[in-house]
């Protein structure tokens, strides 16, 4: 895997860590995912850096997860985690951990606190801490539990370790400062207690310790150096360093980035799961989901994923990249790897009258003229083929150069065919073209040097094989779904983000295309096999157009406008 060459500023802050020997020039980092949902393309930018800055500077990267809630992860979400990890490219050998691998040293650190008079256990409701807490504006008011002994809070905090407390009666917090002006220092809850039993402690424990508390201590527990995370934690960061501090351990230093946003896209998991269990879309890896099961399953590639982390690069400013970004990247990922195949969709049927009853020709064909290794494959031709309705029109614009009445076009790889007649059902719908070839353009040219205007896909009617296209757009109808406070982001789910054409007719080279391969429908899309296909019939997801049909949408929106106000100017 290539390492990640371009600068940021936190190549900035370890390259000046280096060259004062604060960490003696080790770079350890980790990727600490919460194993409460899948993976998605924010968690890949996060995921890139982290372990893209370890391998830039010959450092290690962790995998570790953040089992502190086990009331919310579970252990699908552990295995999607692995697996999308591993698809990307990223290894961390034995280096995989579990925050609960340190509850017992958690435990002992929050004991530590409380005989130095830095935690008290707090009986207060948590209504009650939130009021207590203070606004933005204004101070928090001591809890009336703050100033217990020392003795009564070790007490306590072991009451509520035993099950002496319920649910919601006790907790533990850091005795810090309810004025401070930064909210997360006003005595931040430590330690709750939580009636569920955990994936891998069991029922051991009946308190758990909160992400703030757990995360720097276990940066500090593993030798992590660079502990990166997303700039919603920076306001946490004073936190992360009081624990340490306090608990005079090995102190890692927390680095902020600007998370990954997308347009036309939500990241909360929160409202992912949403989308899951209100049957919005179909699963996690829904090909319609950001996720990084849904992108693969949708036809991305690692490297293209990468490549886009790369290209979006890592800063301190929050902002929304554009979808049609990511899309860039697959599209020039499979323009190198993507076999080009021949299919059709939308078919009428095109009877060559001139063409030999019984005559088959196998015709040469370019697998990739991106890649000459790639070679070659045989298509079949034969008197009847099927092509792309909307590439004949009877009564065609002047701008139109495909199929017509009387015009001559080129079939890909085969012959100049012209279009003799046209057949209609009753009720005017055409259903069938009579056509007629030249045998002499074969391969494409004509030997009197004519030349036509179009090259038509198709494949033989006798030979194709029927398959099933789901076309996939984007999921919702605006840039940002969640931006209008007054709706809720379900509102603005696009009805056509998912259209299935069953039956579609492919060449028969796909007739064996295994679960996973990628090709490039010419003149239409690129597709990827999907899970679904079975002995009997193929599935194809597509993956992304040819062209960003979005871009040219708003680009045309905006020329009209241009026109509209050229016009009035004019008239005025």
């Amino acid at each position: 895997m290539a390492i990640e060459k371009s600068r940021n500023f936190i190549t900035d802050i370890i390259d000046a860590h280096n060259d004062s020997g604060r960490y003696e020039g080790r770079v350890h980092t980790r990727f600490p995912p919460e194993p409460n949902g899948y993976l998605h393309i924010g968690h890949a930018k996060s995921i890139c850096l982290n372990f893209g800055i370890a391998e830039r500077y010959g450092g290690l990267c962790n995998l570790r997860f953040d089992d502190t809630n086990p009331a919310k992860e579970e252990q699908e979400y552990i295995d999607a985690i692995i697996e999308d990890l591993r698809w990307l490219g990223f290894k961390w050998h034995d280096r995989v951990y579990f925050a609960s691998d340190y509850f017992d040293e958690l435990y002992e650190m929050a004991v530590e606190l409380i005989q130095i008079g830095k935690a008290y256990v707090d009986e207060l409701s948590p209504d009650e801490i939130r009021e207590y807490r203070g606004t933005l504006s204004q101070p928090g008011i001591d809890s009336p539990y703050r100033n217990r002994p020392v003795e009564e809070n070790l007490a306590l905090f072991e009451k509520m370790r035993d099950g002496g407390f319920n649910e919601g009666e006790a907790v533990l917090r850091a005795k810090i400062d309810m004025s401070n002006g930064n909210i997360n220092m006003r005595d931040p809850v430590m330690y709750r207690i939580l009636d569920a039993a955990h994936p891998r402690t069991g029922d051991k424990w009946r308190i758990y310790p909160m992400y703030d508390f757990a995360h720097g201590q276990s940066d500090s527990i593993e030798g992590i150096t660079h502990s990166i995370c997303t700039l919603e934690y920076e306001d946490h960061r004073p936190l992360y360093d009081w624990y340490l501090d306090n608990i005079e351990i090995f102190h890692p230093q927390q680095i902020e980035f600007a998370r990954l946003n997308l347009s036309h896209t939500i990241m909360s998991k929160r409202k992912l799961i949403r989308l899951v269990r209100e049957g919005y879309v179909r699963g996690w890896d829904d090909p319609r989901m950001p996720t990084i099961s849904g992108l693969r399953r949708r036809g991305y590639t690692p490297e293209a994923i990468r490549e886009f982390c790369e290209d979006v690069g890592v800063g301190k400013v929050k902002g929304v990249v554009a979808l049609h970004k990511l899309e860039y990247h697959i599209r020039q990922d499979l323009n190198r790897r993507a076999q080009r195949v021949m299919a059709v969709l939308n078919p009428l049927k095109v009877v060559i009258e001139n063409y030999p009853d019984d005559l088959l020709e196998e015709l040469e064909a370019i697998n990739n003229p991106e890649d000459e290794s790639a070679g070659t494959r045989s298509v079949p031709f034969s008197k009847v083929i099927y092509i792309e309705r909307d590439d004949f029109m009877e009564d065609p614009p002047r701008k139109f150069f495909r199929l017509a009445p009387g015009r001559e076009v080129r079939l890909r790889y085969a012959y100049f065919i012209t279009c003799t007649d046209v057949i209609k059902d009753e009720t005017g719908q055409v259903i069938e073209l009579r056509c007629a070839y030249d045998p002499a353009t074969r391969g494409g040219s004509a030997p009197d040097g004519r030349r036509v205007k179009a090259t038509l896909h198709w494949v033989s009617a006798r030979h194709a094989v029927e398959a099933e296209a789901r076309l996939y757009e984007n999921l919702f109808t605006v840039e940002h779904p969640e931006a209008d406070a007054d709706k809720d982001f379900t509102d603005f789910i696009n009805p056509n983000s998912l259209t299935v054409i069953d039956p579609i007719y492919v060449e028969p080279s796909l007739a064996d295309a295994q679960v996973g391969e990628r090709y490039q429908f010419e003149r239409l899309a690129y597709f990827v096999v999907d899970e679904d296909s079975t002995a009997e019939k193929l599935v194809f997801n597509r993956t992304v157009t040819l062209r960003d049909q979005w871009r040219k949408l708003r680009k045309q929106g905006g020329e009209r406008g241009k026109s509209r106000r050229r016009k009035a100017a004019r008239t005025v």
